[in-house]
């Protein structure tokens, strides 16, 4: 008796049609966006640059990477999107890509694309006429169930308020997850309604703002009811802390190059201080963490793509290997950097930041390693220290 049908090896490598939006995308940031800039830029208060926003979302298309075709997106799938997160993460792009083209898209891919309501949304992001954010905290985890304090009044209204919802202060549409009578429903609400208040905090990482959401009588659609809405939050965590995976592949892999090449010009005794063999083995052994995580990203995205029935167990080992590998290598980019890598003119704090923003952000890594022992029914780790 023959066994089961050997399940085909997934294709890691980037295909020339990712190349290519690998190319255009780095193209554009490079010019627009160049992370020696973006310091000034946050001091200025201008972190978000709307017209970069359109260049990306609209005129390439990025934004509606994961939205099919007939509402109006590219059609493509989460291997195309990871190759943009992995650029967004090499020049650490203060733009709401991960809250908008991600997660909120995903959220309403699984509402009922039927609903003109939902259709409309959905169209709305994948042009970029609109920006929209999930409204639960950064650290929400596609491990258990999705909870809120935001409840429907007997009206049909939101009361409650959601906290830590990055880019929450530049969105348009908050995709609210709520208690109403029947259940836990899925709702969207306009940012700038009656009722809502946005109040920024004060991040860590600047170049992804988070704020506290305080919805008090707001006007909301619904766009899930009970069962849908549980399935549809569910599925845009895994699909985020998946694809996020990529972004921590693009800040590790900026932090490598910058530093090999600083090293390679940065002399000492009238030697490169990279030709120092503790500082070879240092970044040799960074070189083949890089390797690893960029196997387990694309594994993940691959497993995303395919709708694969191990895509939780692929997200849950791209989490736990990635983010331990970016705040890694920012960390070095910093030490190696020696006295300037300290300062707030150069980038490399920006990647430190935002490797430890992401370190928390969707599942922290011993959530992921808790999750993964469970999928592949191990016991959980004995103790934990993140």
């Amino acid at each position: 008796m023959s066994g089961p049908e050997p399940t085909a090896a997934a294709d890691l490598l980037y295909s020339e049609a990712e190349d290519d939006l690998r190319a255009a995308v780095r193209s554009l940031l490079a010019d627009r966006c160049d992370p020696a800039s973006t310091p000034a830029r946050i001091e200025g208060g201008e972190a978000f640059d709307r017209e970069l926003w359109r260049l990306l979302a609209t005129d390439m298309g990025a934004a509606g990477l994961l939205v099919p075709e007939k509402l109006g997106g590219q059609g493509a799938t989460a291997r195309e999107a990871a190759v943009v997160l992995e650029e967004l993460g090499r020049s650490v792009a203060p733009l709401p890509y991960l809250t908008s083209a991600v997660l909120a898209v995903e959220a309403l891919l699984g509402c009922d694309t039927g609903d003109p309501e939902v259709a409309e949304l959905l169209s709305a992001l994948a042009t970029a006429q609109t920006v929209g954010t999930l409204a639960l905290p950064l650290n929400a985890a596609p491990w258990t169930a999705p909870s809120t304090t935001v409840r429907v009044t007997e009206g049909g209204a939101l009361e409650g308020r959601a906290g830590s919802v990055a880019d929450a202060a530049i969105a348009d549409v908050l995709l609210v997850p709520a208690q109403g009578p029947d259940g836990y429903g899925l709702y969207a609400v306009e940012a700038t309604g009656p009722g809502v208040t946005v109040s920024p905090l004060v991040p860590l990482d600047l170049t992804r703002p988070i704020a506290d959401i305080t919805l008090a009588g707001s006007r909301a659609r619904r766009v899930a009811g009970p069962g849908a809405a549980e399935a549809a939050v569910g599925r845009a965590l895994l699909t985020g802390a998946g694809l996020l995976a990529s972004e921590q592949l693009g800040i590790s892999e900026w932090c490598l190059t910058e530093t090999v090449r600083y090293t390679r010009e940065r002399h000492q005794f009238n030697r490169p201080v990279g030709s120092f063999q503790a500082l070879k083995h240092r970044l040799a052994r960074l070189w083949l963490e890089i390797v690893s995580a960029r196997a387990a990203a694309r594994h993940a995205a691959d497993a995303l793509a395919t709708d694969s029935p191990d895509a939780p167990v692929a997200v849950a080992v791209a989490q736990s290997a990635c983010s331990k590998v970016a705040v890694h290598a920012a960390e070095e980019c910093v030490q190696l950097h020696g006295g300037i890598g300290m300062t707030w003119e150069h980038p490399a704090h920006l990647f430190l930041k935002r490797a430890k923003a992401d370190e928390l952000a969707l599942g922290t890594p011993g959530r992921h390693r808790s999750a993964l022992a469970s999928l592949v029914g191990l016991p959980p780790p004995m103790t934990s220290v993140d």
